[in-house]
Parts: structure tokens; C-alpha cells; sequence
């Protein structure tokens, strides 16, 4: 496994689509703190993520389906909604695996697909679908996003790492786990996980 320090490392801007992004413990932007995104395009311009793993405590999807006026399955309802970041608030979608796609849906990585449209949540909970669902899927309310330089600028600083895309991360349904599973998984101890740990940079010691 590489270490930590490599993640850091400057890339190309176009570099991060399809990858996930990490918040480290020193974020001190609390709308990312502890989060986990992946990123679903990047490039000189711009960069835009979802979150992955910061379910709203007062919407569902059956809430969601009533809002679009959209007639539920029996029994269809109780599945979390993510805050999936602070831009478009007003606006939701959908990662999901990529046994469902319209031509619409955009591949993120190896089965992660984001769908931002109607029919994709009647095929999920609507009486009217005419798809079967995707096996595993996420409904997020707005994105993340970012400027020129501006993500590079927070990498810059230590704010975040990035990896692989992890099916299992991306939809887990232990979202409260998600970041430290996450951070574990490139070699971050439980020791490091304090707001005072910084990442360290190419050329410091290695980690023991």
C-alpha cells in the first residue's frame, strides 16, 4: 500500500475524476469535516464531488418521492437521503452501481454511475418504474464544488488525501464508519486521527 504522503502528491487537474476524496483531521471546514466524496469531474476549471456518508436526519426517500409527486412502491420510503454538499441545495441525485444506466447516467469508476433525473427515482421507489433499480445506490441533495485552483489550494494544505473508489465505502451502510474506514485503508492509525495531525509531506520521516 502506498503511504499517506504519496496521495498528496501534485497531479494532473483533470487527475481526480472517479477517485475518492478523504477529509484529513485537520479540515477545518465544518461542511467537510469528516467526510468522504467521490469526485465526479475535475479539471482546469473546475471540480465537483459528492458526499458519501452524511445522511440527513429529517429526510427520506419517501419524503423525497412525495416532494416529486412521484407514487411510492408499498412498502418504499424509509431509505436515508445524503447531504451530498453545500452547492444545489434544491437539486438531488443518485450514485448507483452500473447495473442500471440511462443515457444520461455519467460512470464515476468500476460500477459507480451518477444519474441526476426523475426517472431514476421511479424506477427506485415509484409504483410507475419500468426498470428494475440498481442493486446498490445512494440519493444525495446537493454537491460540492470547487474553482480554479481551488481544490489544489486545500491539497495544498493537508485538508484532503484521495484514493481508489470503493464500491463498498461509496454505498455503505455503516456511514458513520466510512471515514475512518477510509482514512485506515491508506495507512492512517488511529493515533494520527486527532484535529492537531497534520499529513506528512514529501522528504519528513516515515511513519512507524
Amino acid at each position: 500500500m502506498a503511504p499517506a504522503q504519496a496521495k498528496n502528491e501534485s497531479r494532473p487537474r483533470d487527475f481526480l475524476g472517479g477517485q475518492m476524496l478523504i477529509a484529513m483531521p485537520n479540515m477545518r471546514d465544518p461542511r467537510f469535516e469528516r467526510s468522504v466524496l467521490i469526485m465526479c469531474a475535475h479539471d482546469a476549471e473546475r471540480a465537483m464531488g459528492v458526499i458519501v456518508n452524511k445522511p440527513l436526519a429529517d429526510v427520506e426517500l419517501g419524503e423525497l418521492l412525495d416532494q416529486l409527486r412521484i407514487d411510492p412502491r408499498e412498502g418504499v420510503g424509509g431509505d436515508a437521503v445524503y447531504f451530498g454538499g453545500p452547492v444545489a441545495t434544491e437539486r438531488g441525485l443518485v450514485l448507483h452501481t452500473l447495473d442500471y444506466r440511462l443515457d444520461s447516467t455519467l460512470a464515476l469508476a468500476d460500477d459507480v454511475g451518477l444519474t441526476a433525473s426523475r426517472e431514476i427515482l421511479v424506477d427506485i421507489g415509484g409504483r410507475d418504474g419500468k426498470r428494475p433499480p440498481p442493486s446498490r445506490f445512494m440519493i444525495a441533495i446537493g454537491h460540492a464544488g470547487w474553482g480554479p485552483g481551488q481544490l489544489e489550494s486545500e491539497f495544498a494544505s493537508n485538508a484532503w488525501v484521495h484514493a481508489e473508489a470503493d464500491v463498498g465505502l461509496i454505498f455503505s451502510e455503516r456511514p458513520s464508519a466510512t471515514w475512518k474506514l477510509a482514512l485506515e485503508r491508506l495507512g492512517v492509525t488511529g493515533a494520527m486521527l486527532s484535529p492537531e495531525w497534520s499529513a506528512p509531506r514529501p522528504g519528513d520521516a516515515p511513519l512507524n
